[in-house]
């Protein structure tokens, strides 16, 4: 049963993906999209929630986020990390490894640093990277109120597959009149 479930999943996340990457940019989701993606988008979200990442490579650097208006960082890394991702803040598979490069100094909204991780505004967590390993550690309550929406098919986050951006394309000005030439 569970490896039913699980191959069920993976199956529709795959569907979900190739529904995306082939459909234009601009066209709206469809019932059936939103139907096939509906069981990754709510395992996304969950997965969402939680940030926890073992790194290794090279760096210095400490950091504590109880929201963005509570939060510092300070150091420089590079690192391979593994783990769960954490908030993804956009449309895009949560993979359990990736890079974390950051490097700066960051006081509540003043943010001096370069590369980094997208954070949830509401994210309470620590960072720390002493020479070799490290570790990011942090819950997301935004994304906790993202993922209960989620199954009413409100999606705060704007991170699920199959819906269209909520940001608009700018509209195109349309040229001026042109005025015939005076004769002299």
């Amino acid at each position: 049963m569970k490896k039913s479930c699980l191959v069920l999943i993976i199956l529709l996340t795959v569907l979900c993906t190739f529904a995306q990457m082939g459909s234009p940019a601009r066209a709206e989701a469809g019932v059936i999209t939103s139907i096939v993606c509906y069981i990754p988008n709510r395992v996304f979200d969950l997965l969402d929630i939680v940030r926890l990442r073992l790194r290794v490579g090279p760096g210095l650097s400490a950091g504590v986020r109880a929201t963005k208006l509570l939060s510092g960082y300070a150091g420089v890394h590079s690192s391979l990390y593994v783990g769960l991702r954490g908030p993804r803040g956009e449309k895009e598979i949560p993979w359990p490894l990736g890079f974390d490069n950051r490097a700066g100094a960051q006081i509540s909204l003043a943010d001096a640093t370069a590369g980094g991780t997208y954070y949830d505004p509401l994210e309470f967590g620590f960072e720390v990277q002493p020479l070799i390993v490290g570790v990011n550690v942090g819950i997301g309550v935004f994304e906790i109120f993202d993922f209960f929406t989620g199954f009413v098919f409100i999606d705060l986050s704007d991170d699920d597959f199959g819906k269209d951006s909520k940001k608009e394309e700018p509209k195109a000005k349309e040229p001026a009149a042109q005025e015939p030439a005076a004769e002299s």
